[in-house]
């Protein structure tokens, strides 16, 4: 099987992982009132970082590269979701409910990725992607577990004329 979309697709994972190291950083340095949350996002920073590095990897399993381009374009939306979310008054609930989606996003293409690199016979991307995608199932679960408490926290916050953006 031709790996054009395999490769295509691996550069577009390393784009989304790289949009995603932005936006989380930015996220976690304005939660200092939130602190469990801060510290998950904190880990899954780390997480994704060596995400990236593996999506390289995968890459260079293929004989390609990153997209120099599409990192780039990921990393510009990511700085504008930080910015729009610095704005906004709730946005700890926001970038949660941001976060929980993109998340999905990330599944769903890990998801595609695995079954095309299982009709490639690429075996070692496989397995490293499916190792990707424990992780972003774990991070999709902890978010969906948490999201009534920190909104809860928010609105409490929020009541008692506490600052609760962040």
């Amino acid at each position: 099987m031709d790996t054009e979309h395999l490769e295509d697709w691996l550069r577009d994972a390393h784009a989304m992982e790289k949009q995603a190291e932005k936006m989380l950083k930015a996220q976690a340095g304005r939660l200092e009132h939130y602190p469990r949350l801060q510290q998950r996002i904190e880990q899954h920073v780390t997480e994704t970082q060596q995400q990236a590095k593996k999506l390289e990897h995968c890459l260079t399993i293929l004989g390609a590269e990153a997209s120099a381009i599409k990192d780039m374009g990921g990393q510009l939306s990511a700085f504008g979701q930080a910015v729009g979310g610095m704005m906004a008054e709730d946005e700890v609930v926001k970038g949660g409910l941001a976060s929980y989606a993109f998340e999905h996003f990330e599944i769903a293409s890990y998801q595609a990725i695995i079954t095309a690199s299982e009709m490639a016979s690429q075996p070692e991307i496989t397995h490293m992607c499916k190792e990707i995608l424990q992780e972003e199932m774990a991070m999709a679960d902890w978010l969906g577990q948490n999201l009534s408490d920190t909104t809860r926290e928010y609105l409490e916050r929020d009541n008692q004329d506490l600052r609760a953006k962040t």
